[in-house]
């Protein structure tokens, strides 16, 4: 799962794909079909690629990526979002060991909508690149 330019930006929903970078900032364009670019000022706003995002567990943090990676491979359907015990349910086969203190029903939607947002992209069956080395 290649999901190296992909970003989460605080305040907009949805996920963008950080396509540049100008003097103000870094442009982004929306994963759909409009590809709509803006751009952000990083002193004002705060964004994270999906590839850094961690979620609380109990012992150790678990990656995101690592998460997406379960669900591909369990495949079938979603928990329906409304339900939180199916929600809780789900996320203790695809995420064993979250803090279950710390990880709100809120996260728990969000990383579901971003996984329903990403499986049909290319970028989800490509393999990760290699990290950079400095």
């Amino acid at each position: 799962m290649n999901l190296r330019a992909l970003v989460s930006v605080t305040g907009k929903p949805g996920l963008f794909k950080l396509i540049g970078q100008s003097k103000s900032g870094f442009i982004l364009e929306t994963l759909d079909d409009k590809k709509i670019k803006s751009t952000v000022n990083l002193s004002t706003t705060k964004m994270a690629t999906l590839e850094d995002i961690t979620i609380y567990g109990e012992e150790d943090e678990i990656r995101l990526l690592d998460v997406f990676e379960t669900i591909k491979e369990k495949g079938g359907d979603m928990p329906d979002i409304k339900d939180g015990k199916a929600l809780r349910a789900f996320f203790r086969e695809v995420a064993p060991g979250h803090d279950e203190s710390r990880v709100y029903a809120s996260d728990m939607k969000k990383i579901i909508s971003w996984y329903n947002i990403i499986k049909e992209l290319p970028l989800f069956n490509e393999d990760a690149p290699e990290p950079i080395q400095q």
